[in-house]
């Protein structure tokens, strides 16, 4: 128990969320009233772009304004709560670890990804003294944020490891990606996880070191929505209309995949090729406004849960977290 509460604690500390691009090019706000979305300026937002350039979002009387938060989840879960965003799209086992240790004010409304996540696991590439994933017990695992996918995950590694400890290793919050980099290399952290197609580019330049994977055996990204937007009927049909824009958004990325690619690779942190062999790998939802209540209940509550990362579940009620209603769908 005492993982778990240290856990919740930690999550009960949430920091201001940065709101610089990683990317070049960013998703703008046509208008300064409409729909905040916040989310994470990597190769999966791709379809949320070309929902934007294809005119999607304005077909359907929408201008939504998109606001990035390069420390992923955890952030988003901070701005949904005070406001500063209506709905966010981001890690499942981040929104689940929010909504199952009561820190949330949000729901889960839709499925964006369909795929799990490859979560990467890296060291500085002059760490000599790690060379695999068991080189990593106890030791400490830079994460974005606390509550963050980085940070979550690292206890379901541990679990899945068998490492004894409340909790089974330590922390060193770094905020960005390059801040993760440098630390491993300096001997601020030893490891951190991060997505592996993001952290492939750092493979090849020597960088980082590849050290294993974890894959979530659960869709990787879902998409959440502010308690105070859900409190107001008139909102849940604006939140079907961009689930049907979005969707085009998948449709259009689907159909051009080499647009997908020049996309990718010119605004984003990525080589074509890398983008190439991504895009073999993922699969959005053929409907983001479907949740499967089952997964995010039965499996992903309970696989975090046993991992320690649920203070008290028991007290819990896993089924509140997700809303699915007929206007979702448009």
């Amino acid at each position: 128990m005492a993982a778990r509460t240290v856990l919740a604690k930690h999550l009960s500390k949430i920091l201001r969320p940065l709101e610089l691009p990683c990317a070049r090019r960013r998703l703008y706000s046509t208008a300064a009233s409409g729909l905040k979305v916040g989310y994470v300026p990597e190769h999966f937002s791709t379809p949320l772009f070309f929902a934007q350039s294809e005119g999607y979002y304005k077909d359907v009387g929408l201008s939504p304004e998109f606001k990035p938060f390069l420390t992923g989840t955890g952030d988003m879960i901070k701005a949904l709560k005070e406001n500063d965003i209506d709905m966010a799209v981001g890690l499942t086992e981040g929104w689940v670890a929010g909504l199952g240790n009561r820190r949330a004010e949000y729901k889960i409304v839709g499925t964006y990804v369909q795929s799990p996540l490859r979560w990467a696991i890296s060291t500085g590439d002059n760490r000599e003294d790690i060379q695999s994933i068991a080189d990593l017990q106890g030791k400490c695992f830079g994460v974005s944020r606390l509550g963050s996918g980085s940070y979550v995950m690292a206890f379901v590694l541990a679990r899945q490891q068998g490492w004894p400890g409340n909790p089974p290793v330590s922390f060193n919050i770094l905020g960005t990606f390059k801040n993760l980099r440098a630390a491993v290399r300096d001997r601020e952290a030893d490891a951190f996880m991060w997505e592996y197609f993001t952290s492939k580019k750092y493979y090849d330049n020597n960088e980082i070191k590849y050290i294993g994977s974890i894959y979530t055996p659960w869709p990787s990204w879902t998409i959440t929505a502010a308690d105070s937007l859900l409190n107001n009927e008139p909102n849940t049909r604006t939140i079907g209309k961009f689930f049907s824009a979005v969707n085009k958004g998948i449709q259009h990325f689907r159909t051009n995949p080499e647009k997908a690619v020049d996309y990718i690779s010119t605004n984003l942190d990525y080589t074509a090729e890398d983008a190439r062999e991504w895009m073999k790998t993922v699969n959005f939802a053929d409907d983001v406004s479907v949740v499967d209540r089952s997964v995010i209940i039965d499996k992903t509550f309970t696989i975090l849960n046993d991992a320690n990362v649920i203070e008290n579940a028991e007290a819990v009620d896993p089924k509140t977290f997700v809303i699915d209603t007929p206007a979702f769908r448009g």
